[in-house]
């Protein structure tokens, strides 16, 4: 009887952080496809047993084994003091991958103009765990609730000040808030259970794993660019690229042309462009990128 071939459990974030993970891991190479009516997502390596768990409650499971791993916001780490490893900061140019703060919010026009002018008053939030925390370095105790939902909206009647997440800050403004301090910045994180690391194939599978989410994070907001460029003109070309650019030069049949192949931020290809041609750069091609592994 043929053995059982070994999976890993993945959590995979549901909730705001669940579209981007999903696109994020496309970029990687795995076809992650999610029903509406299943909490158990398909996934194109047989290796890899994938389930939706919200980002509030993925370490916890982590922690206790129910998974190997998943991705979840460092805050929820912190919230949920789950003993777990953190293997790979994920962050991204994406919505809800860019680092989020939680943030000490009060009303505009409210007295309270630091952390230490709300002891003993109260609180509203969704991360408990977190605020207590903070309250606790700075030497203040102040009533601590949860908050279901709509936390924007409790000070000043329902609440004296809010700990609430934030990634534009736009919400904040809306309700005419104020930060006072940031709480925490977070991000989100890919983290293991103990002992799954403890086992050689687990590990090497979410190594392998994050290789491929990790190259694809790189390659986001890159592109690639080769021409070709008369010998002569090379230094003059090469002084126009970004310094981390560091170009491969590959000399072409006519020995007085080279090839010039280089990787650079997107966002400077439509200025770049025109200089390279005016410094003698010809037959210049821009295409996109995958994976960038170092």
């Amino acid at each position: 009887m043929a053995a059982r071939a070994r999976v890993l459990r993945l959590g995979i974030p549901k909730g705001s952080l669940q579209d981007t993970t999903v696109k994020l891991f496309a970029h990687a190479g795995y076809q992650v496809g999610v029903s509406s009516r299943s909490y158990y997502p398909t996934v194109d390596d047989p290796e890899l047993e994938c389930i939706l768990i919200r980002a509030q409650e993925m370490a916890r499971y982590v922690a206790q084994g129910v998974m190997d791993a998943g991705i979840t916001g460092l805050d929820w780490v912190l919230e949920t003091h789950a003993k777990v490893k953190e293997l790979a900061n994920l962050q991204a140019p994406w919505p809800n991958y860019r680092p989020v703060r939680w943030v000490l919010a009060v009303k505009e026009d409210s007295p309270f103009q630091s952390v230490k002018d709300l002891d003993g008053k109260r609180i509203a939030t969704e991360a408990v765990g977190l605020t207590k925390s903070y309250l606790k370095k700075h030497g203040v105790k102040a009533e601590v609730e949860f908050s279901w939902g709509a936390t924007e909206v409790k000070p000043p009647v329902l609440a004296d000040a809010i700990v609430d997440v934030s990634e534009t800050g736009s919400s904040l403004r809306a309700n005419s808030l104020r930060v006072v301090d940031v709480v925490l910045e977070s991000t989100p994180r890919f983290i293991a259970h103990p002992a799954s690391l403890s086992d050689p194939w687990k590990r090497d599978k979410m190594e392998r794993l994050l290789l491929m989410l990790r190259g694809a994070i790189t390659a986001i907001d890159r592109v690639g660019l080769m021409m070709n460029v008369p010998r002569a003109a090379l230094d003059a070309v090469v002084a126009q690229l970004p310094a981390l650019a560091a170009p491969t030069i590959s000399q072409l049949a006519d020995p007085a042309w080279v090839a010039l192949n280089t990787v650079i931020e997107e966002r400077l290809v439509r200025e770049l462009l025109p200089k390279l041609k005016a410094s003698g750069a010809t037959g210049i091609v821009e295409y996109p990128l995958s994976k960038i592994v170092a």
